[in-house]
Parts: C-alpha cells; sequence; structure tokens
C-alpha cells in the first residue's frame, strides 16, 4: 500500500461548502494568504468561519466531486497578519455587527496593530471615528468568544480529544469545559454520547488525576456493571464484579468493594445476595415481574366460555379456514381463550402463524377488540400480511415521542384493547418489555408469540426463556414439522441444529440449503460475494440486490459485516463518474446502495431494520432512500442509516429474505453458538447458503451457550 504524503497548507477560508453541525466534518475553499488560488479542502472542524485563517496537516486526495482537495487531518488557527487578512477577519460571521465597512475603519485607524488592539487594549476601540458602543460591545464578545473557543479546542486536542467529541463537550459545558475536565473527566461518561470508560479514563491519566480517585473508582465499576449488560445480563455475581472491576482499574479488592459499598448505601445500584445491579436494570425487572403476575390473576373483562363453547368455536373456524388444527396449535387457541396471559413458541414449519390466525378468529368470536405488535418495522409488516390486520411496533403502538424520549402510552394513558398479541418476543429486552406492560391493562389478555431457540435480545434480558421457564404461565410448545415445510431443506436443516446436529450438508441441487466449504477467510469473503453476484442470480434468477442478504456473525475481521459491505458494493454497484456520494462519519453512501435503517424515526415513518436503496444524492447535502415510500435524510439523520449489503445475524432478527447467505469461519471463534446459526439458518424464505469452514460450523453446532445471561425474571416470576 502506497503510504500517504504528508503536507501542510494554509489559508483565508473564503467559503463554507458544506459543514455537518453534529460531528463538524466540514468542506471548504481556502485561498492562499499572499493572493494565490483557492484551494478545496475537507475534513473534522467545527468552529470555523469565512475569514479565518488555519495552517492544515494532511494529504492530496484526487476526489470525484471537488477534484484535488486536501484532506486534513490536523489544524491550527492562526492570526492573520496582512491588512486585507485582518479586515477579513473582523467581517467574519462569528464577530456580529462588524460589516466590511466598519472593518475597513478599524484596521485605517490601528493598522497591523489591530490584532494586538483587540487582545490587549480593547478599550482604544472608541477612538475609531463612528464606532458606536454596541458595536464595541459586540467586537468585544465576539473576539473573547472565540479566543475562549480556541483554547478550549487547543486543550481539548492536546489531550488527543478528536474534534467531533472536542465539539460536543464544549457545546455541554461552555466557558466550563477547562474546569470539567480537570476536575472530573469522568462526567463526560454520563453527558456526552459516544465517551465511555476507556477513553475518559485515558484523559484522567494525561491530565494527572489519581489513579485511586473515587471518581475513577465509581466509573470504573459502572463500567464494569455496564459492561456486562452489554453482553445481555441483568446482573453481576459481586466476585466477578469485583475482579472485573480489579484487573480494569489495576487496584486492591478492598477499594473496589467499599466503592461497591457507597454506591449500595446512595442507590446508584443494587445488591440482593450475590447479585449487582444497575439501578434502572433492577427496579425494571422487579417491575416486569410484578406486571407479568398481575396481569395474569386480574379478571378479564370478557367473561371467559366453558371449554365445550371453545372446541365448539374452533371447529366453526377450522370449517371457515378449510383446514384442520393439530394438537398443540388447538390446544393454544383454547388456552388462549381461557387464559389471561399465554406463551405460544415453536420452530421454523410447526405452524405459529396458523395458530396466531386461529387465535385472532376465537377473539374476534369473543368480541375482543385486539392489537397486533413486534419490535422491528419489518416483523411488525410480516405480521400484518400473514394476519390481514394492522401491527404496529411497540414503540408505534407506545407512541414514542423522540423529543422527550418517552412513551405516551403508560400507566397513565394505557392501551385500549381486549387482547393483545406480541410476536418475535425473544427480540424484545428487559427494559422495553417492562415499559410495554406498562401501558397494558390489567384486565387485557396477553398472548406472547417467538422462537425461544433463537438469539435472545440484543438489550439485557432472556424475556421470552424466562417467561417460559418459570412454568407459571400458559405455555404451548409447536414440534410438528408440517408435511409441506418438511420438503424444505431450510427446516429440515434448522431443526437438525437446534437439536445440536449438523445440517444437510451434501448439496443436493434439488433442495434449497447448500455448505460451501472454504477454510481461508479472504477466500470465504470472495465466494461469498460471487455467489451474491453471480452464481445464484443466474442459477435460481434472484435479484442480487433485493432478494439475497448476506449475514455475518460479526462486523469486524475480513468476513464481518463492514469488509464484506466495502466488496458487495464495489461489486454490485461500483463507483462511476455519474454516481453521486456522501460521507457521514466513517460511513459511505453511493446512489444505488443498499441500507439499512437502525434507528425509530415517527417523523419520516421508517423503522429500525427497514431496508431501502439510495435513489440520489443532492447537495445540502441529502439523500433521498426508497423504502415503501421515498424518504429524505440530511444532516445527522445520515447516521441513522447503515450500508447493508450484508448486516449482523442480531440485525436480521424479526426479518424474513428470499435468500440468505452467511459466512461461517474460525474468525467468528466468540461468535460461533448454535443459536446465532439457527437464527441466520432461519431467516431465509426460499434458500439458505453457508459459506465457510466445516470445522467452524461443527463448533457453532456443537455449542449450546443459550442460558448464559444473568437475569432473575424466572426467580421473581416463581416468588
Amino acid at each position: 500500500m502506497q503510504k500517504k504524503t504528508l503536507d501542510k497548507v494554509s489559508g483565508i477560508v473564503r467559503r463554507i461548502t458544506y459543514r455537518n453541525d453534529e460531528n463538524g466534518f466540514t468542506i471548504a475553499k481556502l485561498e492562499d494568504p499572499n493572493g494565490g488560488k483557492r484551494i478545496a479542502a475537507k475534513g473534522f472542524i467545527k468552529h470555523l468561519s469565512v475569514g479565518e485563517s488555519v495552517v492544515l496537516g494532511g494529504y492530496w486526495k484526487e476526489d470525484p466531486k471537488w477534484g484535488p482537495t486536501f484532506q486534513f487531518e490536523s489544524y491550527e488557527y492562526v492570526l492573520p497578519e496582512s491588512l486585507d487578512g485582518i479586515r477579513n477577519y473582523l467581517s467574519s460571521t462569528f464577530m456580529k455587527g462588524i460589516g466590511p465597512k466598519t472593518a475597513d475603519r478599524i484596521v485605517e485607524t490601528f493598522g497591523k496593530d489591530t490584532i494586538d488592539i483587540l487582545e490587549k487594549h480593547p478599550e482604544r476601540l472608541k477612538e475609531v471615528k463612528g464606532l458606536k458602543k454596541k458595536q464595541i460591545d459586540s467586537l468585544k464578545l465576539g473576539w473573547d468568544r472565540h479566543k475562549h473557543i480556541r483554547d478550549v479546542m487547543i486543550f481539548l486536542r492536546a489531550h488527543d480529544i478528536s474534534e467531533a467529541y472536542a465539539t460536543r463537550i464544549y457545546e455541554k459545558y461552555l466557558d466550563n469545559t477547562i474546569n470539567v475536565m480537570r476536575s472530573n473527566p469522568y462526567k463526560l461518561i454520563d453527558d456526552i454520547r459516544g465517551i465511555g470508560f476507556i477513553k475518559a479514563d485515558q484523559l484522567a491519566m494525561k491530565i494527572g488525576l489519581a489513579k485511586d480517585s473515587p471518581d475513577r473508582v465509581r466509573a470504573g465499576v459502572l463500567h464494569c456493571l455496564g459492561e456486562m449488560a452489554d453482553f445481555g445480563h441483568v446482573f453481576a455475581l459481586m466476585q466477578t464484579l469485583i475482579e472485573a472491576s480489579v484487573e480494569k482499574l489495576d487496584l486492591d479488592a478492598d477499594l473496589v468493594s467499599r466503592m461497591i459499598n457507597h454506591l449500595k448505601t446512595i442507590r446508584e445500584i443494587f445488591v440482593e445476595d450475590d447479585r449487582v445491579y444497575l439501578r434502572d436494570l433492577y427496579n425494571y425487572e422487579v417491575d416486569l415481574a410484578q406486571l407479568l403476575k398481575t396481569i395474569l390473576e386480574r379478571p378479564g373483562k370478557i367473561e371467559r366460555p366453558e371449554r365445550a363453547k371453545v372446541e365448539s368455536m374452533i371447529a366453526e373456524i377450522e370449517r371457515g379456514r378449510v383446514i384442520e388444527f393439530a394438537t398443540k396449535q388447538r390446544e393454544a387457541i383454547v388456552k388462549c381463550a381461557l387464559s389471561k396471559v399465554m406463551v405460544l413458541t415453536g420452530g421454523p414449519g410447526t405452524g405459529k402463524t396458523t395458530t396466531v390466525q386461529g387465535i385472532l378468529d376465537m377473539f374476534r368470536r369473543l368480541k375482543m377488540p385486539t392489537l397486533l405488535c413486534a419490535p422491528t418495522g419489518r416483523a411488525a409488516k410480516r405480521l400484518s400480511e400473514t394476519t390481514g390486520m394492522e401491527a404496529k411496533t411497540i414503540h408505534r403502538l407506545l407512541e414514542f415521542n423522540p423529543i422527550h424520549g418517552k412513551f405516551t402510552k403508560n400507566q397513565g394513558d394505557q392501551l385500549e384493547a381486549s387482547a393483545i398479541i406480541m410476536d418475535e418476543a425473544s427480540m424484545v429486552d428487559t427494559a422495553l418489555m417492562t415499559e410495554f406492560l406498562r401501558a397494558v391493562r390489567e384486565d387485557t389478555t396477553l398472548v406472547i408469540v417467538g422462537d425461544v431457540d433463537q438469539l435472545p435480545s440484543i438489550g439485557p434480558g432472556n424475556i421470552l426463556r424466562d417467561i417460559i421457564d418459570s412454568h407459571v404461565f400458559p405455555t404451548v410448545r409447536l414440534t410438528e414439522i408440517f408435511r409441506q415445510a418438511q420438503a424444505s431443506r431450510i427446516v429440515r436443516s434448522a431443526h437438525l441444529i437446534n437439536q445440536g446436529k449438523m445440517p444437510l450438508t451434501d448439496n443436493d441441487h434439488a433442495g434449497n440449503f447448500f455448505f460451501i466449504p472454504e477454510r481461508e477467510p479472504a477466500q470465504v469473503a470472495a465466494t461469498v460475494v460471487d455467489m451474491v453476484a453471480r452464481r445464484l442470480p443466474m442459477k435460481y434468477g434472484f435479484d442480487p440486490i433485493n432478494d439475497i442478504q448476506v449475514l455475518s456473525p460479526m462486523h469486524k475481521s475480513e468476513t464481518g459485516v463492514e469488509n464484506l459491505n466495502n466488496l458487495l458494493r464495489e461489486r454490485l454497484n461500483p463507483k462511476t463518474p455519474l454516481k453521486a456520494e456522501i460521507s457521514s462519519g466513517f460511513r459511505l453512501f453511493r446512489e444505488g446502495d443498499k441500507v439499512m435503517q437502525i434507528r425509530n424515526n415517527y417523523d419520516k415513518l421508517v423503522f429500525n431494520g427497514d431496508i431501502g436503496r439510495v435513489l440520489k444524492i443532492e447537495k445540502g447535502p441529502k439523500m433521498l432512500v426508497r423504502f415503501d415510500t421515498t424518504v429524505e435524510f440530511s444532516g445527522k439523520e445520515l447516521e441513522e442509516l447503515v450500508p447493508a449489503y450484508a448486516v449482523s445475524v442480531h440485525k436480521s432478527q424479526g426479518s424474513e429474505f428470499k435468500c440468505v447467505v452467511v459466512p461461517v469461519t474460525t474468525q467468528h471463534f466468540i461468535m460461533l453458538k448454535r443459536n446465532l446459526i439457527y437464527t441466520a439458518v432461519t431467516r431465509a424464505r426460499e434458500m439458505a447458503a453457508l459459506v465457510g469452514d466445516f470445522k467452524a460450523l461443527a463448533i457453532a453446532v456443537k455449542n449450546d451457550q443459550v442460558s448464559e445471561r444473568f437475569t432473575s425474571l424466572k426467580m421473581r416470576l416463581e416468588g
């Protein structure tokens, strides 16, 4: 790889072509201070105004839109020396109320001493003919503020804080920035999005904060608890937390134990026996258990019929649908009619969809108005398609307010329904399930549907499994694979994987499940790309972008999401002079790209997991993306999108694709688990192909670590 040639350029800012106010990414036109030509420069620098003089450090790069462009990685503000430079500086945007004519009069009065006058003797500004007191005050304020911003930015950069973070820090603390940073840099963890313990700790050590500072020990203990929550745990075992904190902080265990006791005393954490909880997770789990038990125990609004009447209604449903329910399906429908809370689980091909349709028919006959919901937009859409009823995301059902970060539907304004069916419940974490149940009336019948053998939620908790394992709630597990589903090698392979057996790897050409052996990660990646771009479309007619989805266990590595996205983009949507591009942070988007929405956006009606195509990129910049409708994104909204030629298996939960291609290599060793491979395979509707190392597949199938989450919901439900 050719090494970048570092260079420096200096100039006066003549134009700000583009600026992202969120992260400071800027494209500007600079002019040589000696009257030379203008150049384009781009990089991260938030506080930059037309008229300022800067020295940039970086390298030259050919940009398809801007031509030769200076990509800067460092910058330094410099005060102008020429009279023209001083004039431009004084009339720039940060000096409010000082236009070009006023700037001319000031420079005519003080000449090259103007900067020195502003810095040391601002009282002399009254010597300028016609300069009003209001303008003098504005000049002083603008000068002092801009000087302070420069001082803060220099301080932050000196401690290796990037421009994007420096901007957020300054906007949070303003004139108190340096004081906060020196007294307690761990405050940044709570106040600045994106700054965690590691970054704050590095800063604290550079500033010289004591290694055993109480602020550091507190932040370290909470960080270790938070890390465990990131792995899905609701609590940490006391000894595990102490050992993790000692290792992280390099401090004595006694000091850590004293801090844990202090945090317990001030109720920042909760301790039960040897279990240590973050405050919010403790409250959520306690409330969740109580809410579930309350719904189960309270009578419903509708008087429950006798079992004989229910059996008669099921016979009517069967005649109307011209079907005969299997024993377990019939049992589920009966339990929904007779119980306040019922759980339905089962793998692919076992008839969950048909059972849900039967439950809805029963609720109609019992005159029970019913709401349907699922965790993601794609899951809600599938539920709508299979039932013929409107289904909403849980966030949309609860009327999430993105401005306040809260749900409108809650204990004080609950959902109006006699019954609610929640699908894909394995994806729902402790916090979301609690918020949902707070909005459910005590007299509502609740049906929880999901595949308990899939991956658990990304967030803390193992809700579906804990509810089932508690044996407190009526539960039906569908196990019979129906005849039409038995013909699918996808379904048969999924059930084999779930039983700890190897899937069908004989590559029967009449089937729809394949295993392509490749050992080297680079070759695995190349084969995945070739299958998506050429082999599968040629043989089976799949559209490589709309029909095929690559699912990877991890984000990093040669066969991870990020690298596969880059390789697939260049194969499926190569760069051309006619295709505009845009950068958002470290992500690149190109016209024609496949993208995924990763946050719920209720204003635009696009939701986490929705997949679309980039139609057009325009100045602004803004990007038009086609989902079910065309949606415009600009500014920080672009951070809601990621390339989606490849996505993580976790992100695919609740979705279904015509064809799924999954790399399986020992590079993913930490993620090689049975439920991950099972989840990936069950996302495929028509075809699934695994590409990789047979040994890695065997490791995954044998690894049944699906319940290694520390939760106490099961215990609380059992009482």
